[in-house]
């Protein structure tokens, strides 16, 4: 399992949407803001509600040291996205 990775900045992949293989420019995947009207957020809300407790247990240790990383491949040509995870590693360099 590799600690650190250096991949490239721009990468030539297959674009289904083009049907060629093109340039495609790399970036790191960067999660959205959540809705707070989403029924998940809503049933969270709901359930924190009342005497002020956490709804379920914190956990003491972690197994896990590692995220997944995750990337976005934009095609160069028509702007098409998409995203690849890597897999468990400490930190993803582009140069």
């Amino acid at each position: 399992m590799p600690r650190a990775m250096k991949f490239p900045k721009s990468v030539n992949m297959y674009c289904p949407r083009c049907n060629a293989y093109t340039k495609h420019s790399v970036s790191n995947y960067h999660a959205g803001q959540r809705r707070s009207s989403a029924e998940g957020q809503r049933r969270y809300e709901r359930k924190l509600k009342g005497y002020g407790s956490t709804p379920k247990p914190k956990q003491k240790r972690f197994a896990k040291i590692n995220k997944k990383v995750t990337l976005v491949f934009t095609c160069s040509k028509c702007g098409y996205k998409i995203v690849k995870t890597l897999g468990r590693m400490k930190k993803v360099e582009l140069v």
